[in-house]
């Protein structure tokens, strides 16, 4: 890792859509994310719905469900961002691959660790690769 980058969202803010475009901006090209905190007020991602090739994808969606972000992680590939986040409310926690339309409420802060370049992560997300 060759340096930090400390991302903050204010209220309202479409998480994905932000972290795109602070990416973009900053001219990280490849990253880890490391830690995500906040909060939302509502929130969109998906998570793997079986256990056998191909995988198939179930979409939550709450356009008024307050919860904490408990954890982000992931990685930007390339210049594209793959995370994942953990959200909780009182009764429990989840989440999954963030996805747009996840708003930010007071605010959301994401650490990101940018590798230097020529690392190749083409691979992280590829599904065929073993």
């Amino acid at each position: 890792i060759i340096g930090i980058e400390v991302l903050r969202f204010k209220n309202q803010a479409d998480l994905l859509a932000g972290l795109e475009r602070m990416v973009k901006e900053n001219k990280i090209r490849n990253a880890v994310i490391l830690s995500g905190i906040g909060s939302v007020r509502s929130y969109h991602y998906h998570t793997v719905s079986n256990g056998a090739f191909p995988s198939r994808n179930i979409f939550v969606k709450n356009h008024a469900g307050p919860a904490d972000i408990v954890g982000m992680n992931g990685y930007v590939i390339d210049g594209r961002v793959h995370a994942h986040i953990t959200l909780a409310d009182p009764d429990k926690a989840f989440g999954g691959h963030l996805e747009a339309g996840t708003s930010v409420f007071t605010f959301a802060v994401v650490t990101v660790g940018v590798f230097k370049d020529g690392i190749d992560l083409s691979r992280v997300d590829d599904k065929n690769y073993r």
